[in-house]
């Protein structure tokens, strides 16, 4: 564990608190600007801050591939993200899509100072941070108003279900553009019954969805990240596909029947249902 951060700003590892409880900022010996950022000892965002182009996690990867595929290549984008953490994907998307115009709302203030502070973010060309939940900051949002909605939040290692509603959901699709897009990270596992019914809940207000995931987390033999994309509008397909079986990150893609058939019999998630989100097992990522 690195030692406790005092004075004095720039990366450095450290454990500080935070409102979600202990963050904890790693170096990684194998990349001179690698950072990992950990809440409650499960990693939370990994930022190159010498390379934003590189993204370090699986589903993180297949994220960027789905931004990367959107539009005219380096065209500018308006992005709103749910979920900051060390804003990863804010990153990367001011380095491939230059002019790009950024918020992220993030509910946990200290979590935004820390980040700030050892990860800095003043450097990132037009991001904004708002420390506000999801909910609240997209429902100020004017309709019509973005072309990516990014859902990438987590409250002690789950998603929260408020930002997995059929109400959240039509909101988000309010704010976009009509070939706007709805990217969500969803972690699930033994039978996916929930991934099951956020796909679902997404089927319920888009036209277009797909399911990206790597092949044993897709099967429900394991714990791990899987990605929703959604729009109005039809997906990149075709060259999400190759990606996902050519890239460094192996993954399977799901739409259509397909897709149909993995959410068949699954609810769409409403306001005020009593619904757990799973939360990751004892051994992944060594948590007590």
């Amino acid at each position: 564990m690195g030692r406790r951060s005092r004075d004095g700003a720039g990366p450095r590892p450290g454990v500080h608190k935070v409102a979600g409880g202990e963050a904890e900022l790693l170096r990684d010996a194998d990349r001179e600007g690698g950072w990992m950022l950990l809440i409650g000892g499960v990693p939370q965002s990994y930022v190159d801050l010498a390379d934003p182009t590189y993204l370090d996690f699986e589903y993180m990867r297949l994220m960027g591939d789905v931004v990367d595929l959107m539009g005219a290549e380096g065209q500018a984008l308006d992005a709103v993200h749910i979920g900051g953490a060390a804003c990863t994907l804010p990153r990367y998307v001011a380095a491939t899509r230059p002019g790009s115009r950024q918020v992220v709302f993030e509910p946990d203030g200290p979590l935004v100072r820390l980040v700030r502070e050892r990860l800095p973010v003043k450097n990132v060309p037009g991001l904004k941070i708002r420390v506000v939940d999801g909910r609240t900051g997209t429902a100020a949002l004017a309709d019509d108003a973005d072309d990516l909605v990014v859902v990438d939040a987590f409250a002690e290692a789950s998603m929260p279900v408020e930002l997995a509603t059929r109400e959240f959901v039509a909101d988000a699709a309010r704010v976009l553009r009509p070939g706007g897009v709805l990217l969500m990270n969803v972690a699930d596992g033994f039978r996916l019954a929930y991934a099951r019914r956020v796909v679902a809940t997404v089927r319920s207000v888009f036209r277009h969805v797909l399911l990206l995931g790597e092949p044993g987390v897709l099967r429900g033999r394991r714990f791990g990240n899987l990605v929703v994309a959604a729009s109005r509008r039809p997906l990149p397909v075709e060259g999400l596909t190759r990606r996902a079986a050519g890239g460094a990150v192996r993954a399977r893609l799901l739409t259509g029947d397909d897709l149909a058939g993995f959410a068949a019999g699954a609810r769409p998630i409403e306001d005020g249902e009593d619904v757990a989100a799973p939360v990751p097992p004892e051994q992944v990522f060594g948590r007590p």
